[in-house]
């Protein structure tokens, strides 16, 4: 009977242990994924952004793409059109969140996150490498919660012996079904 008691005890206590979840490395990102619209303001002048969040390759990476559009304006002539693609990565040796931000302008930015600047609403990310760009320069993005249906995206660069400066600002909000796409800027 003992034996079996054992047995019996062992099993319920593998299967309490199978059961407690394990902690989600990406909650602190997960809030991104879906659908935004925004507007976007900044260097280029004023626009719209819209930009999606998704997982891919078994939930390893959450791959972000973003186009921005600049109306021509006063402080853009000519207007123009921003694409970029992100994928975010969780590295488990660091115990930390890495992206990877792909330009059209063939510049590749690798970020990582800066756990000491960041809070459970505020992520900053700075720039460890980046590709096409002159080695004295380096970037910041901020991704800053409001709620899981909006939140504002701050996108600063400096030269290395510089403070930052901010190049854009975008303010996102999760598209949902039914609201009206969000107008474009008049051109000045």
């Amino acid at each position: 009977m003992v034996p079996f008691a054992l047995a019996l005890f062992c099993l319920v206590g593998s299967t309490t242990q199978a059961q407690d979840p394990k902690p989600d490395a990406w909650a602190p990102l997960r809030f991104l994924v879906g659908e935004w619209q925004g507007v976007a303001t900044g260097e280029p002048g004023a626009g719209t952004a819209d930009r999606r969040y998704e997982f891919i390759l078994n939930h390893r990476f959450l791959h972000e793409r973003n186009t921005s559009a600049f109306p021509p304006q006063a402080k853009n002539k000519t207007g123009e059109v921003h694409e970029h693609w992100s994928l975010f990565s969780y590295d488990r040796k660091r115990k930390t969140f890495l992206f990877r931000q792909f330009h059209q302008e063939g510049f590749v930015v690798t970020y990582a996150l800066n756990s000491t600047l960041s809070t459970p609403s505020k992520l900053v990310f700075e720039s460890e490498q980046l590709e096409n760009v002159p080695s004295s320069w380096k970037a910041r993005e901020t991704y800053e919660l409001i709620s899981n249906h909006e939140f504002i995206e701050t996108f600063e660069i400096a030269q290395t012996d510089r403070p930052y400066a901010v190049y854009s600002r975008n303010h996102f909000w999760r598209r949902q079904p039914g609201l009206p796409e969000l107008k474009r800027p008049p051109a000045d």
